[in-house]
């Protein structure tokens, strides 16, 4: 079982940065990959970012490549998503998430992650 808390979303204003952080506990392997996705109402979870739990090998939608790093914190076990040039189209509820499978490549697909946190609100204004 693993459990993910998520921290640091927030109001902020077009172009200005903020970084969440996941924070997992439980038992978590190096083969893991922790995901962050993204969903307003209405829209299907969409990818942002995913990195694996190991901090190597990283995987980013297209929306979001030289905005968005992904990266693991190890002062603070935490994977954290930094975004700078925040753009009101980023407005959504962040979600962290892990995929348990050991892959060949990074997963994109919300349903191929097994536990998620419960979310932070990321609000960009223009």
């Amino acid at each position: 079982q693993v459990q993910l808390v998520e921290s640091g979303g927030g109001l902020v204003q077009a172009g200005a940065s903020l970084r969440l952080s996941c924070a997992p506990s439980g038992e978590m392997y190096s083969a893991y990959t922790v995901g962050w996705f993204r969903q307003t109402p209405g829209k299907e979870r969409e990818f942002v970012a995913a990195i694996t739990w190991r901090g190597g090998r990283t995987k980013y939608a297209d929306s979001v490549k030289g905005r968005f790093t992904i990266f693991r914190n190890n002062a603070k076990s935490t994977i954290d998503l930094q975004m700078n040039s925040l753009k009101p189209a980023d407005t959504a509820v962040y979600y962290c998430a892990v995929d348990t499978r050991d892959r060949v490549q990074l997963t994109t697909p919300a349903n191929e992650y097994d536990y998620w946190g419960q979310g932070t609100q990321v609000t960009v204004s223009s």
